[in-house]
């Protein structure tokens, strides 16, 4: 998996995007009319001057609680939300269908039997993770540590491998190491010295405690054993890049040859490891970290072959607690989604097993969600959409006054060259490999995370596949690759409500056209400008150009790092740069692109709103949310995105536009006298 930050939705993260401006809504998941902008979210007793994110999304704060299984809530969240009730109802219809053994409907409809059969898992217990625990404790030295290892490929014990395209190659794949191996969510958790943080680790250690105890171990051993893990983990995390470096793709970029790599960790037999993966003979790979790595061999000599094997137990135990008995599902519960999350409640379980269809065999689950959920009709709109945000940016890049006609021409050569992926993938993923059993939920599981790991073995030492995706179709979100340098908008997010047809158009460009705008300058933010236009590593800007870009940028994160995220933590705005310089640049666009649209037009004021305001709350309602602190904390240290507060605040408050529509005076909060403008 690419490892550039992209609008990729995570638990803990979000950034979506639709782009649709005709919808047969015979063929959406909602046949409610639910528009754009709804005047029951504003906040009118606010001045939009003063707190625009207050001021549109207010009410619908006030009216939309967050529910007690979820850590936060908002417009996508319930999307999502509906989304997995229809895929729920095509998993259930497929589960007692009778269906030929290897289609598509067996296996996604076996998949979700299984993954319901709650019994089945409970009376199994913890058996079906035996072959592997007994693999661990058949160790006889720390050599057996890499086939072991290799043996849990899928489990990110230690580090993660897989394939991935060349940055300085992007024709080709190859194969990759990575950082991993941790039990908290980022490497900062485990050095953040705020009491929340020291707090939050003990409880850390007190849940792997707890989870050793299930696993049979008596209390004081168990006890023991948790803060093994927790000194080799932080160990791990001490030489582990942070988020803001990763954000560079030269420091994620270190291709050397398999002895380098052994004389970088020396201690790790490489050679069996690779065996046992099954990897092809290569000649080189990528390592992101090198200094992960290193801290890694550290680790391998400082301890003792027991100690490792308490961590392998655990990262086996923690990568599968959630497909056991109920009781490993409610102790991993309480402390990832309860303590770490705010989450007041466990999913139901068919939310899960939703969940786990559209993770393991989502494009074959999707080719069934599309048929209920998006029509041709839906995707040629779309697509109509992209090209006209894609337009706007062509004469945003030829009027900047800060660049160069060389950088200009090369600029536009990597905009024309950008491919937009729409709903679904043009070819669908072959599972016919994959077997999928009704009465084996955890060994479907395994073997689906096996056939996706062959998967990406196969890719290495292979041209690339551009016709792929890195989301399933029913994924309500969407996301740029600078190495592909595609845009790809799944048919999951090209729903309702975030765009409706029957609203009029300054809404639909504030919420879609702002989204889509975003998406496209991800291809020229701090991380993808890097990128050429075929999705190559390399310098395209003269010197003085990239001055002038990262004077802007400088900008922009001053900006964003006075924003406060919860209590005293600050946001970070190094870390959430990207995104940022991609939220101002896409709002700009939408505005440009809506301005086009309207030219000439008699436009008037529609609920007391003139169209340029509707635009700008178009956009805003996009944001409005709720959240639980303890998920605002994480998201602090995590997420490239800043809070939705300030993705609407922070945007507006660079705009004249806005300042314009809403009659802001000078000196009020919504207007910055410095403001921050890079695309």
């Amino acid at each position: 998996m690419n490892r550039l930050s992209r609008c990729g939705f995570w638990v803990f993260t979000a950034l979506f995007l639709v782009a649709i401006s005709v919808l047969n809504t015979s063929a959406q998941t909602s046949s409610a009319h639910e528009p754009v902008l709804d005047v029951h979210s504003l906040d009118p007793s606010m001045d939009p001057c003063t707190d625009f994110y207050q001021y549109s999304c207010g009410g619908w704060m006030k009216s939309n609680p967050i529910p007690p299984d979820q850590s936060r809530w908002d417009v996508y969240s319930k999307m999502e939300d509906n989304n997995k009730t229809l895929l729920r109802e095509i998993l259930e219809q497929a589960s007692q269908a009778k269906a030929p053994n290897g289609s598509v409907t067996q296996k996604i409809g076996d998949y979700y039997a299984a993954c319901m059969n709650e019994s089945a898992a409970d009376a199994a217990g913890v058996a079906p993770l035996e072959p592997a625990l007994q693999l661990i404790q058949d160790m006889r030295s720390k050599d057996d540590i890499a086939p072991v290892v290799a043996s849990m490929v899928y489990d990110s014990a230690l580090f993660d491998y897989s394939s991935d395209q060349d940055f300085k190659d992007s024709s080709q794949e190859i194969a990759e190491l990575d950082q991993s191996g941790l039990g908290l969510p980022d490497r900062d958790f485990y050095f953040n010295s705020d009491a929340k943080s020291a707090e939050l680790r003990n409880e850390y250690v007190a849940h792997v405690q707890k989870m050793f105890e299930l696993l049979g171990d008596q209390p004081e051993a168990a006890a023991a054993e948790a803060q093994t893990v927790m000194r080799i983990e932080t160990a791990l995390a001490k030489g582990s890049q942070t988020r803001v470096e990763r954000r560079d793709p030269n420091n994620v970029y270190h291709k050397m040859t398999i002895g380098q790599l052994q004389a970088l960790s020396p201690s790790f037999a490489w050679k069996a490891y690779f065996a046992k993966t099954g990897t092809p003979d290569v000649q080189s790979l990528n390592v992101v970290s090198p200094e992960f790595f290193k801290a890694m061999d550290a680790e391998l000599k400082a301890e003792d072959l027991t100690n490792w094997k308490t961590y392998l137990r655990w990262h086996l135990l923690k990568a599968n607690a959630n497909y056991l008995s109920n009781a490993f599902i409610n102790e991993s519960f309480d402390f990832y989604g309860r303590k770490l999350q705010g989450a007041e409640q466990l999913e139901p379980r068919w939310k899960r097993c939703v969940e786990q269809v559209d993770d393991n065999l989502g494009e074959a689950l999707g080719q069934a969600y599309v048929e209920r959920a998006f029509s041709p009709a839906a995707k040629q709109s779309a697509l109509q959409m992209v090209r006209q945000i894609e337009d706007a940016m062509q004469q945003d890049i030829e009027f900047l006054p800060w660049m160069s006609d060389v950088t200009k021409k090369q600029a536009l050569v990597k905009l024309h060259a950008v491919a937009n992926k729409i709903g679904y993938p043009d070819k669908w993923r072959d599972y016919s490999t994959l077997s999928i059993e009704r009465n084996d939920g955890l060994g479907n599981v395994l073997r689906s995370r096996a056939f996706e790991f062959r998967r990406q073995l196969h890719k290495i030492g292979n041209p690339v596949d551009r016709g792929e995706w890195a989301m399933t179709p029913a994924t309500v979100n969407a996301y740029y690759n600078p190495q592909m340098n595609d845009v790809n908008f799944p048919a999951g997010i090209l729903q309702p409500p975030v765009f409706d047809p029957l609203s009029d158009a300054a809404p639909n460009y504030g919420d879609t056209g702002s989204t889509i705008g975003h998406e496209l300058t991800h291809g020229f933010d701090d991380e993808g400008r890097q990128f050429d236009a075929q999705g190559n590593l390399r310098e395209w800007w003269t010197p003085a150009d990239e001055k002038q870009f990262n004077e802007r940028t400088a900008c922009v994160v001053n900006q964003y790092s006075q924003y406060t995220a919860v209590d005293d933590l600050k946001v970070n705005g190094q870390l959430t740069l990207g995104e940022n310089v991609a939220d101002i640049g896409g709002v700009i666009l939408a505005h440009m692109a809506w301005q086009k649209d309207v030219k000439g037009k008699n436009l008037q004021p529609t609920e007391e709103l003139t169209p340029e305001q509707r635009f700008f709350v178009g956009y805003a309602q996009s944001w409005c949310a709720n959240m639980r602190d303890e998920s605002k904390r994480m998201r602090v240290t995590i997420d490239p995105h800043s809070p939705e507060k300030y993705r609407t605040n922070g945007v507006v408050s660079d705009m004249p536009e806005f300042q314009q529509a809403f009659h802001c005076k000078a000196d009020a909060p919504m207007v910055r006298k410095d403001a921050c403008r890079v695309w």
